[in-house]
């Protein structure tokens, strides 16, 4: 490839070191950032958008739209993703109704201001840019507060790309043949020495070192000496280091973001307890932040006062097991505190249509400590105690 004058030939720009830790700090950077992101909008998505009209739930057109059908072109869990996606890349994430249709905008200009809406102008969803400016009250603005955070990983993200590059390069020359050719003085009176000295060194050793079976052809005043095996140890030549310093990518990216790093891994140990980790400084906090914009913004102070708003409930971003929780479901309808409904809801099965599948339901090991009280006295008074 030429540039006016100058010719740049690729493989030495992709040969060359720098290159190669800058395309490594991106993809490692690119695959840690979004597996944590992956496995968060996955959380989120598994989420139900309940929806309250003064103070009752129903399931009427909103809650289609949010856990349906945002827009003609996603389903929830895809515009969730998107929404997810778009917060954790740019801080921020600008969502617009347009004909009663959600949509995550790809790009925007933000104006803001210290006593007044902001404003929102060039605003692209899909490759399609609105017309209009659009106020901070007319959308819903996402945003997240990570910026110094993010500046501090991308430069830890330099820093390992580089080692892991000279982690590579050592683990290449551990296993890279060497030794040793001693040419005598009587290959060297050869006529021909050159040509065949060429061939040797260009064909001959090629072959033999990228062949898995080869025979290195040797004239007489030349000997060969490999000491590829001195002084090679397992832990010189060993992958380990590399995925280790790759880990790290990840472990540091994970806490970045206040994720469980074990989950960030792939790694299957005390995956409950990392779940619970996950829930606790990630989903809930966030979920937070989306439910209190959709509401401000969709139903206001008037939808506030009348019990009008909506709720995201995270009940079912764990997978549930109806064997595992058989006796927690039995003490949460026997102690009256959830309908059997209610139970089947959150485990994703069919609502009974029937008016005792509504009712709340105690056994008699529950009652109010007067009740018992009084049933001792009645009983101490048939007794003819005093």
């Amino acid at each position: 490839m030429g540039i006016g004058n100058i010719s740049i030939n690729m493989q030495d720009i992709m040969d060359d070191k720098e290159v190669q830790g800058a395309i490594y700090e991106v993809y490692l950077r690119e695959l840690a950032f979004w597996t944590c992101v992956n496995k968060i909008a996955n959380a989120v998505s598994k989420c139900e958008f309940k929806t309250y009209v003064k103070g009752k739930e129903v399931k009427d057109a909103e809650y289609y739209l949010w856990n349906y059908e945002p827009n003609q072109n996603q389903n929830a869990a895809g515009f969730v993703n998107k929404l997810i996606g778009k917060l954790y890349r740019n801080n921020e994430c600008l969502v617009v109704e347009v004909n009663r249709k959600l949509y995550v905008a790809d790009s925007y200009c933000k104006e803001p201001f210290a006593l007044k809406d902001y404003e929102f102008s060039g605003i692209v969803i899909d490759g399609y840019e609105l017309s209009e400016t659009l106020r901070m009250s007319d959308v819903m603005f996402f945003e997240l507060n990570s910026n110094d955070m993010r500046k501090l990983m991308n430069g830890m993200y330099e820093t390992y790309s580089k080692l892991i590059v000279y982690a590579q390069e050592a683990y290449k020359k551990s296993r890279g043949k060497k030794g040793i050719l001693n040419v005598e003085a009587i290959a060297q009176e050869d006529d021909n020495f050159n040509e065949n000295f060429n061939q040797l060194m260009t064909e001959h050793f090629k072959n033999f070192f990228s062949k898995e079976n080869a025979v290195l052809p040797l004239f007489e005043g030349y000997n060969y000496q490999d000491i590829s095996d001195s002084g090679k140890t397992y832990s010189t030549e060993s992958t380990r280091d590399i995925k280790a310093l790759a880990d790290d990518i990840f472990e540091f990216t994970a806490r970045g973001f206040s994720f469980p790093p074990s989950l960030a891994k792939g790694d299957v140990q005390d995956t409950g307890k990392a779940i619970d980790e996950l829930l606790t400084f990630v989903v809930d906090p966030l979920i937070k932040m989306l439910q209190q914009e959709i509401n401000r913004k969709r139903n206001g102070y008037k939808g506030f006062k009348q019990g009008t708003y909506i709720k995201i409930e995270t009940l079912a971003v764990k997978h549930i097991d109806i064997f595992d929780i058989a006796t927690p479901v039995d003490k949460l309808i026997s102690s009256g505190a959830f309908t059997i409904n209610d139970i089947l809801e959150v485990l994703g099965k069919p609502r009974i249509e029937e008016e005792w599948a509504n009712q709340h339901f105690m056994t008699k090991n529950y009652s109010k400590i007067q009740d018992l009280l009084s049933d001792l006295k009645g009983e101490n008074a048939e007794n003819g105690e005093n």
